[in-house]
This record gives structure tokens, C-alpha cells and sequence, in this order.
């Protein structure tokens, strides 16, 4: 009678281990490129929330201006108030806020076009994403028009 030992050769450990290692290198870049995707999709939304706080603000002001808060740029004539910057009419989720800084870019004069922009943080995940800056204007323009990014 023969025994048999029960295992693996060192041959079949090397080929489990090459054939997870080529899994890896395909999926681990797909996955992070999928979570770069649902992240400019959270920022998307935050972009749309913030320009209808801008709408709302033009409903009740009768321009954008004195949307922005400290440390913008005061566009619209005599006003007290920044119209760039971090707005003081809307705050992002703490979820979005952690990949895009959310600000008012533009503004003209006579308060009644505006540029809201989602920029990835520095250092951060999103840096590395393909579309970059996304932004929306008043007239709903959005940018960049690069396919995938809107």
C-alpha cells in the first residue's frame, strides 16, 4: 500500500500566486478608477446643489452677488460682501469637501452671471482624476465637456 501525502507542490503555489498577482494588477487600478468616477459624481451633485443655492439667493436678492464669503473677490460694485470664494450661502457635504474645494470663481459686475467650480484637493485622490477642475455657470454651462466628465 502506498501512502500519499496530502499538500501542495512548491510548482502550484507559484502559479496561485502569479495568477493573483495578474488579477491584482488588472482590478486594483479598475477599482480605484471606479472610486474616482463615484467621487466626481458626489461633486457633480454638490455643484448642481450649490448652483440652486445661487438661484435661490438671485430669487430672493435679485443678483448672485453677496453669495461669497470672507476672502473673495468683491465684484459687484459697492457691496459690503465677497462675491468669490468659499460661499456663505452654501456648505458641501463633509464627504464631498474632503476631495473638491467648492468655491465661486467668477462673478460679474452687475451680479447676474456667476462660475461655480469643484477643484480636487491638492495631494489628494482625486488630483490624479482625468476631468480635472469641473465647473457650471449660471447658464448651466458645464466644463469640461471631455466625455465622461459630465
Amino acid at each position: 500500500m502506498i501512502n500519499k501525502t496530502k499538500g501542495f507542490t512548491l510548482i502550484e503555489l507559484v502559479i496561485v500566486i502569479a495568477i493573483v498577482g495578474i488579477l491584482t494588477t488588472i482590478a486594483l487600478p479598475s477599482y480605484q478608477e471606479s472610486v474616482r468616477k463615484s467621487r466626481r459624481r458626489d461633486a457633480q451633485a454638490e455643484l448642481l446643489n450649490f448652483a440652486n443655492a445661487m438661484e435661490r439667493h438671485f430669487t430672493e436678492i435679485g443678483s448672485y452677488c453677496d453669495a461669497g464669503g470672507a476672502g473673495g473677490t468683491n465684484t459687484c460694485g459697492a457691496s459690503g460682501t465677497n462675491d468669490t470664494g468659499t460661499a456663505s450661502i452654501f456648505s458641501p457635504s463633509t464627504s464631498s469637501s474632503t476631495y473638491y474645494t467648492f468655491t465661486i470663481s467668477a462673478m460679474n459686475a452687475s451680479g447676474t452671471a456667476y462660475t461655480l467650480q469643484a477643484v480636487p484637493v491638492s495631494g489628494g485622490p482625486q488630483a490624479s482624476d482625468s476631468c480635472g477642475t469641473l465647473s457650471i455657470t449660471q447658464a448651466g454651462v458645464k466644463s469640461p465637456s471631455t466625455a465622461g466628465c459630465w
